[in-house]
């Protein structure tokens, strides 16, 4: 096989910052944190691992702004008095081989599990649907509350730079509290804060504006953003166009395309469409198409991406600039440089299940968590692993996960 241009081509963002190439390691949460919601020795090897596979772009998973709101157990967390010494060890690990690292910034909202959190906030007090008592109802931010919640924001996005990350992504897909914001589903307010699409992407615009300002000229800015919620009344594909074109006003840097919620999980399963798309292997390549028309921004998308063909496709069709993998690169940690260098058409196949859909995505949760958590440790990634091992081990895992500071 022979090297491929396309994925190999640099891209320089609006802030100067050069990728080195067009493949990115989306964002998994590794849920590897140490007491005190720190990054540790198991997040440097794992990344060290990532660095030196061949992506020019790493995200990292979940780093929450409030230790009071995390998603999982073993969230980092990265707030005003944060030592900065793991978080630099981190950063310098992943860009040893010559990538741009950035940090995911995240706050759940109400999808903070029940036992992490008796009281969750949101935009309003509407509960996760359809998951059962795993999610308590949560209380509505007042406006003080969200103003200081900017501000958390901006502060995390200052103390990334300063720890050696060349850029940050906000997080406002996947129904954690960006998204919720912009869902009419999830924010029914009526003040400055909701009551129509501009009033409730205003929280999104803050946050981005806040932390362009805590920032240097030539740190990277990204969002990650729903192409819809998938939800009947949500956050619809048209409101997103128009936060896309928003956006790319904005000057962000990057915008990553994703889809769905914890309701409604999309960004794991696919779209409703997707039976009818299987030649295109990408969840939301429709979407970018669409999203090409409103913005010259460039745009990332992730979800679905398994084939050298359908990499190539999607940048040759002009709607895509950067193609995000995840899950492959937890059992294929080199995966972006073989593509790189043609020794490799396509990821290795996983195929994974025991039953019912909801089991199935616990199984494959956890199969992939597994594959982080080896490679943390120091060993490699076990793509022969049986789904109901992955399952006994991540559910171990659980159990002698220290709970102090998680």
């Amino acid at each position: 096989m022979t090297p491929q241009p396309a994925l190999a081509a640099s891209l320089t963002l609006r802030c100067g910052a050069t990728l080195p190439n067009r493949i990115a390691k989306a964002a998994m949460s590794e849920q590897l944190a140490a007491p005190g919601h720190l990054p540790d020795a198991r997040l440097v090897r794992l990344y060290e691992r990532w660095g030196a596979g061949g992506a020019g772009l790493l995200i990292t998973g979940n780093v929450m702004i409030d230790p009071a709101a995390l998603g999982e157990p073993g969230n980092v967390v990265l707030e005003a008095g944060t030592d900065l010494a793991p978080f630099r060890a981190w950063a310098e690990a992943a860009r040893g081989g010559g990538a741009q690292a950035w940090v995911q910034l995240n706050h759940p909202g109400r999808q903070s599990p029940r036992t992490l959190s008796a009281e969750p906030v949101a935009p309003s007090a509407v509960g996760v649907k359809g998951l059962g008592p795993a999610f308590a109802q949560p209380r509505a931010l007042d406006a003080l509350e969200v103003e200081a919640l900017v501000e958390r924001f901006a502060v995390a996005a200052a103390l990334s730079e300063r720890a050696g990350f060349g850029g940050i992504q906000i997080h406002a897909a996947h129904g954690y509290l960006i998204s919720q914001f912009l869902s009419p589903l999830a924010n029914v307010r009526d003040d400055a804060w909701g009551g129509d699409p501009p009033r409730r992407r205003r929280f999104l615009f803050e946050v981005l504006r806040a932390t362009r300002a805590a920032t240097q000229p030539g740190f990277a800015i990204g969002v990650k953003l729903n192409s819809a919620d998938f939800q009947r009344g949500g956050f619809s594909e048209r409101e997103s166009l128009e936060v896309v074109r928003l956006l790319g006003e904005e000057a962000v840097d990057l915008i990553e395309i994703s889809g769905g919620t914890y309701e409604r999980a999309a960004m794991w399963e696919g779209t409703p469409q997707q039976s009818s798309t299987r030649a295109r292997e990408a969840y939301f390549l429709e979407f970018a198409e669409r999203a090409r028309d409103v913005t010259r921004a460039p745009l990332m998308l992730t979800g679905g991406f398994r084939s050298l063909e359908g990499m190539q496709a999607a940048l040759a069709s002009g709607a895509v600039d950067v193609i995000g993998l995840a899950r492959p690169l937890a059992a294929e940690p080199d995966l972006p440089a073989r593509l790189l260098a043609g020794e490799a058409s396509a990821a290795l196949p996983i195929r994974l299940g025991l039953g019912s859909r909801k089991l199935n995505l616990l199984v494959e949760g956890s199969w992939y968590q597994v594959q982080l958590q080896r490679m943390g440790s120091g060993k490699d990634p076990d793509p022969r692993m049986s789904s109901l091992r992955a399952l006994a081990s991540g559910l171990c895992g659980a159990f002698r996960r220290p709970r102090r500071g998680l």
